[in-house]
């Protein structure tokens, strides 16, 4: 199995190149040259198997220069009962929403209560096996721009991690009070987080630029370093991603919700694209996916994107109460752009640099035809997220976060408008507690509280009465570690500093 870039075909690298590299040197993305094919009776088989088997399997279609011992030690350390509460990470619920099941894919029960922890508590497995392969005795520089929950569970990840230093930013009020305390009082001795001046769509394009500066690379080259990625933009963190929605179809049939060879539909509240491009991933397997349901809040430029075949981020940004979703750049669309356009890389290349110089692009007729036939967009403001919260609860008594909330409501449009009953499998990214306020206001009425972010997580859990994550709740006494906010422009010096090199 061998990967080239979406922008250069000619670049061609292993598994673990990709993985150390994190993004091509044209600024491309990595992805498969082909797809392992999974039949029917390939799910069979998987049928009888947990997670980390389900894991192993996947990882070994796609990590060919990875050996078995080496993958099952990545993932036996991953995913431990310690980490995740249990021995599946990815439970399913079973609820309703206005009188249509809704199969929740809970996906947030990891050590910073967020969907990224399934990709990136194995990523750092991956990349220092990786290193060992291919950069034998550098060290690993790890960049990362997050609206709010990559940068904690990066942060994590890689905390401690021998030959890696991780640095993370984040817009300075664009993530939410829990997510931003998380990762200021992030520990380790190889971490460092800053906050920028800006939005993601500022921070992501700030650590791409630095990736791709052949002075900044020659710097590090020069001290024994290299950078990698803990965005989505690395291979190592989406690959991760498509072993849930396998182990979810699986779930459903042993559970007896649907039969072997049934289709389902994927509901994904999305910014970056990374999270169902995973599932799109596991279609392209083999999965038996009916439509992918694209779920966007108030910055639609996907709802937008899907129901036009125009990506145009020239419009207004808006900070939401589902802040990591607050995104008009989906990196991750380059990848579906170049599976859809046949593998062009030479097109996907075009439309990648008219974004970059007009902020918009607009996709062939055979792509846009593709993309309505396979995907659905929609979206909801803030009003009806706080709506959707607070009638989960009272329909179900079970309580969302604000992403999850966007993706039911979204789903429940798309019922209404379609008639589709197809049974549906619904990423629910972050618990409710990361988002205290937002969550609390819609369970409270609407009376928005006057307190202290974590007397909110106290009088959440009194109102609901359910849990609050250990990860969180241990969080209320920690001092922060970090304070410093740059501006866009100061990103690299920034990074330079941190890593003692001039």
């Amino acid at each position: 199995m061998l990967y080239n870039s979406t922008e250069n075909k000619q670049e061609v690298v292993s598994a673990s190149q990709a993985i150390a590299q994190g993004i091509s040197k044209d600024g491309g993305l990595f992805v498969p040259q082909e797809f392992p094919r999974y039949s029917a009776d390939t799910f069979k088989e998987l049928l009888s198997l947990d997670y980390k088997g389900v894991a192993k399997k996947v990882f070994s279609d796609f990590l060919t220069d990875f050996s078995d011992s080496e993958i099952n030690e990545c993932v036996e350390k991953a995913y431990t009962s310690e980490k995740f509460g249990s021995d599946n990470p990815a439970p399913i619920s079973y609820k309703k929403y206005n009188g249509n099941g809704v199969n929740i894919l809970e996906l947030w029960h990891g050590p910073t209560c967020a969907f990224k922890d399934m990709a990136l508590q194995i990523l750092p497995h991956l990349l220092t096996k990786s290193l060992k392969k291919t950069n034998d005795g550098k060290d690993a520089v790890i960049l990362v721009a997050t609206s709010g929950d990559t940068g904690k569970a990066a942060l994590e990840g890689f905390k401690d991690v021998e030959h890696t230093k991780i640095i993370v930013f984040y817009p300075m009020d664009g993530v939410s009070p829990m997510q931003k305390h998380q990762m200021n009082t992030q520990e380790g001795s190889n971490v460092r987080v800053c906050a920028i001046e800006g939005n993601f769509d500022d921070a992501q394009t700030g650590v791409k630029k630095i990736f791709t500066t052949p002075e900044i690379s020659a710097k590090l080259n020069d001290n024994n370093m290299m950078f990698s990625s803990a965005n989505s933009i690395n291979w190592g963190r989406l690959l991760p991603q498509i072993v849930y929605y396998i182990f979810a179809y699986c779930e459903l049939v042993n559970d007896g919700k649907i039969n072997l060879g049934d289709k389902i539909n994927v509901v994904v509240p999305t910014g970056n694209f990374g999270n169902i491009l995973a599932s799109y991933y596991a279609y392209c397997m083999g999965l038996p996916v009916n439509k992918f349901i694209c779920a966007s809040n108030s910055n639609n430029v996907l709802t937008d994107f899907i129901n036009t075949g125009v990506y145009d981020k020239n419009r207004k940004f808006y900070t939401t109460i589902s802040p990591s979703m607050d995104i008009l750049v989906s990196s991750n669309l380059e990848r579906l752009l170049y599976k859809l356009s046949g593998d062009d890389d030479k097109v996907t290349k075009s439309w990648m640099d008219a974004l970059k110089s007009e902020g918009k692009y607009a996709v062939s007729d055979e792509v846009k035809e593709k993309i309505k036939s396979e995907f659905y967009g929609g979206f909801c403001d803030d009003d009806k997220t706080k709506a959707t919260i607070a009638n989960m609860f009272k329909e179900e008594n079970y309580l969302c976060d604000t992403h999850t909330a966007v993706a039911i409501a979204v789903y429940d449009d798309y019922v209404k408008e379609t008639g589709d009953k197809t049974p549906s499998v619904l990423a629910s990214t972050a618990s409710p507690y990361k988002f205290s306020k937002s969550v609390l206001t819609a369970v409270n009425d609407g009376n928005e509280p006057e307190m202290s972010e974590f007397d909110m997580v106290d009088k959440l859990n009194e109102l609901t009465d359910v849990d609050i994550p250990k990860p969180l709740s241990s969080l209320k006494d920690k001092k922060s570690r970090f304070s410093d906010v740059v501006k866009v422009d100061e990103m690299p010096q920034f990074v330079l500093n941190s890593l003692g090199v001039e």
